[in-house]
């Protein structure tokens, strides 16, 4: 292998990160470090997105790891975990030997972007997900300091059990578990959290049959009465939009969803585009391009979305 896939791996042939990715997957620690420095910026990058997303009340009653922090930073509180945490699982995710064996380098494809495209996927969300909720519901601290059944009393009443099998699940008395369910009820209406006892409908906006396919986001249906006819059209669109979607390129399918489905302000999104070094147009550096240039993607992908959608 080309000593410039060890020390340069984001430039190097294709051929020579298929050499150093069987290296790394080996346990060469050189390859190693260099798979992993090749995947920071995106992990970096991830952690702060999910982290932020999910943080909820932790940035009160800790202090933040990610840079720039969330929330105001005290002294007087513990470092949160999460942040840290998150990265670490990311890298195993993206690094681990399995991984790294799947890559074939196919069609010149770099290291860089075979994470690019994993990472950007809807299920190495929903796995971060799972590992970071131990399920995709977070019960939030104020509910889990109700009492130490508090958390399993939550996921019941998301679950639609009655409160007779509660009881005999958590060896509590029947008044004890309405009481419980009635204190978890005025919190989360007290803070406009009471939704988080009805799990909503997602879909996907793109058919996921591959971990590595390209990056998705969900969108949330609000679940009314329709008649087959509404239900009928509305899966037409979905399936319109799902075919339209996977025809796009990664980076459009990530501005697209960073600018519009997330509202990332636009000096956020440049600077995750210079960090992972993705271009927007030939000839033209990540470093160097600016709101207008983003802007300007951002409306000719939409345009580009519509003539798919209607091909």
């Amino acid at each position: 292998m080309n000593n410039s896939a060890q020390h340069t791996p984001q430039t190097a042939s294709s051929e020579d990160q298929l050499a150093l990715s069987r290296l790394a997957a080996g346990g060469d620690k050189q390859a190693r470090e260099a798979v992993n420095a090749l995947a920071h910026p995106l992990i970096d990058y991830h952690t702060s997105r999910f982290c932020k997303r999910f943080c909820n009340e932790n940035q009160y009653l800790y202090r933040c790891t990610l840079k720039p922090p969330m929330g105001a930073q005290r002294n007087d509180v513990a470092w949160c975990e999460w942040g840290n945490a998150s990265y670490g699982w990311m890298l195993n995710d993206l690094c681990q030997e399995k991984r790294l064996l799947k890559y074939q380098a196919n069609n010149g494809a770099r290291l860089f972007d075979y994470f690019y495209q994993i990472a950007n996927s809807l299920p190495f969300y929903e796995r971060w997900k799972d590992w970071r909720f131990a399920r995709k519901v977070h019960v939030p601290t104020y509910i889990q300091a109700l009492s130490p059944d508090a958390a399993k009393i939550f996921y019941a009443m998301r679950n639609g059990e009655n409160s007779e099998f509660m009881a005999q699940k958590t060896g509590r008395s029947l008044m004890e578990v309405e009481t419980l369910m009635q204190q978890i009820i005025i919190l989360l209406t007290d803070r406009k959290r009471l939704h988080l006892l009805d799990p909503p409908k997602s879909v996907s906006m793109s058919q996921i049959n591959d971990e590595a396919d390209s990056g998705v986001a969900e969108l949330e249906f609000a679940i009314d009465e329709e008649t087959p006819e509404q239900q009928q059209d509305k899966a037409q669109v979905k399936r319109y939009m799902q075919q339209a979607w996977s025809k796009l390129l990664p980076a459009e399918q990530f501005v697209l969803e960073a600018l519009i489905i997330e509202e990332q302000d636009a000096q956020d999104v440049l600077s995750a585009l210079r960090q992972m070094q993705i271009r927007l147009k030939p000839g033209v550096a990540a470093e160097q391009t600016n709101r207008q240039q983003l802007y300007y993607f951002r409306r000719k992908t939409l345009q580009k979305l519509a003539l798919l959608m209607n091909e």
